[in-house]
């Protein structure tokens, strides 16, 4: 059914969000009295520059009235606000208690509700949610034979073949409905989707109720005055993806698994679980589980219920990364669908740009990482793959770093005492620092080393921060220098005063000069 002033008001009333709908001469719950009031929209935007004949506008975020001058003439139908603007325009105008909340519901009927047409699985974990996505996206196009669509911090698919980068690890709801209307128009049947803590902390997933849930572990992040004030606000936001879904995959080994698994129950949720396990660490027992095969980590068995799927060796290193496999499995498993062995091998060509990407350069024993790593849980992960793979050739490892501006402010702090006892160097340089200075976020992150064995170097160039690195890498070609560039992965630009600047990129740098 197409979207009206009467039909938008009709649902925003159904879930108590109207207030009134304002026009200069008028205030009223009856959009019958406005004329149109029974005239599809042609269009929704929270762009004005977007508006033309026929739009519905959602005044949404630091919006300013004065947006609106002159949009009359490009013939606005209506908008949707927590403020009324009747002085700035003759439209009427949907007043709401959140205009978030009101711009998912009225964006999905718009795009006419193609979540139902779509199995829809959600990712949301502070780590490897992009991994999983694009595991799981791997294996659910081989069994669909390419019907999957895929919503990520990297990429979004909804052809099931043409990838376009993205914006937001979880879209804007109108944005996120939009292009699942695009998918379905496409003939896709599947949609992955990661989920950000921020996506339920303002509402970009409002009303979407995921097929499957998947809650992947938690830890202390994104903790600051304009993200999440506490790591209790942190962890409910993310529980939320549970109360809003139909079955749950769970990382049996998560920090507070038993809450969640306390917040399924209550919910009636099924819950599949899965794990890594590893005789000399964690053995959680779990529906999945992947476990090493060899001394050396270089593949894996995964098993589910009891039945042997095989070994994998995946293309993206990182023993981290088969939990995250394991977990593709369980979403595969709690879909209700049985997996040939092909398509759950699939997980193993997939590759995503900067994310545990390696370059070497043998001449010079010189190993270069990169990957998206930006706190102390990611950092101690990729030192401990590196101890795994390289601990015996006694490395020289140099950790390149900064740390985003103006919010998780304890990521700083995390990543350098994850790192300090293990490592020889740090180069402290700028990351997406935005309107906070490059060198006070660097002098900050210096004056967190206390070991006096860790040398520490601030460049605030970062492509010459890479280029030092390789540089001082080469010149010691008796030793093996591990370098280690995190937080940026192949992203070729860095965000300064709100904008993107561009970059050559930490990958493309590593491929000039090491090969």
């Amino acid at each position: 059914m197409a979207l009206t002033l009467a039909s938008a008001a009709q649902l925003l009333q159904q879930h108590h969000l109207l207030h009134e709908i304002v026009r200069a001469d008028r205030w009223t719950l009856d959009a019958g009295e406005f004329e149109g009031s029974d005239t599809p929209f042609s269009s929704v935007t929270y762009d004005t520059r977007k508006v033309e004949a026929g739009t519905l506008l959602f005044c949404k975020g630091a919006f300013r009235p004065e947006y609106l001058d002159g949009i009359d003439a490009r013939g606005l139908a209506a908008y949707v606000s927590e403020t009324e603007f009747h002085e700035r325009t003759t439209a009427p105008g949907l007043i709401v208690s959140d205009v978030r909340k009101a711009m998912s519901l009225l964006s999905s009927e718009f795009y006419g509700r193609p979540q139902e047409k779509l199995t829809v699985v959600g990712i949301t974990g502070t780590k490897g949610k992009t991994t999983t996505a694009y595991f799981t996206h791997a294996v659910l196009s081989a069994l669909s034979g390419g019907k999957a669509a895929l919503f990520s911090s990297v990429d979004n698919c909804v052809d099931g073949h043409t990838y376009v980068e993205s914006d937001l690890t979880t879209p804007e709801s109108l944005d996120a409905f939009r292009m699942m209307g695009e998918a379905v128009s496409h003939g896709m049947r599947y949609l992955v989707m990661e989920v950000s803590s921020q996506a339920y902390k303002v509402n970009r997933v409002y009303g979407l109720t995921f097929d499957v849930g998947v809650f992947l572990n938690i830890s202390p992040d994104h903790i600051s005055p304009i993200e999440h004030p506490t790591f209790e606000d942190y962890l409910w936001c993310k529980r939320q993806i549970v109360d809003n879904c139909r079955t749950l995959v769970l990382g049996a080994d998560a920090d507070h698994a038993d809450l969640i698994r306390q917040q399924a129950q209550r919910d009636r949720r099924s819950i599949v679980t899965f794990a890594l396990h590893d005789e000399a660490k964690l053995t959680t027992p779990a529906d999945v589980v992947a476990s090493p095969a060899d001394p050396a980590h270089t593949q894996y068995r995964i098993e589910a219920d009891g039945v042997d799927f095989g070994l994998f060796s995946l293309a993206i290193d990182g023993d981290f990364n088969y939990a995250n496999a394991a977990a593709a499995l369980a979403i595969v498993h709690a879909l209700g669908l049985d997996a040939s062995p092909e398509a759950l091998h699939a997980m193993e060509h997939v590759k995503i740009a900067g994310r545990m990407e390696r370059f070497e350069d043998p001449s010079t024993n010189t190993v270069a990482i990169v990957d998206y790593a930006h706190n102390g849980i990611s950092m101690t992960a990729l030192l401990d793959y590196v101890n795994e793979r390289f601990g015996t050739r006694h490395p020289n490892i140099t950790v390149i770093t900064g740390s985003a501006g103006n919010k998780a402010y304890d990521r700083r702090k995390e990543i350098v005492e994850a790192a300090q006892h293990r490592i020889g160097r740090f180069i402290f340089t700028e990351e997406d620092t935005n309107t906070e200075p490059t060198e006070d976020i660097c002098k900050q992150m210096a004056g967190y080393v206390t070991d006096p064995q860790v040398e520490y170097d601030i460049i605030l160039d970062r492509a010459q921060a890479v280029e030092n690195a390789v540089t001082a890498a080469k010149s010691h070609p008796e030793r093996l220098d591990v370098i280690l560039a995190i937080g940026k992965g192949n992203e070729r630009w860095i965000k300064r005063l709100n904008r993107h600047t561009p970059y050559e990129g930490d990958d493309a740098i590593f491929a000039r000069l090491l090969g």
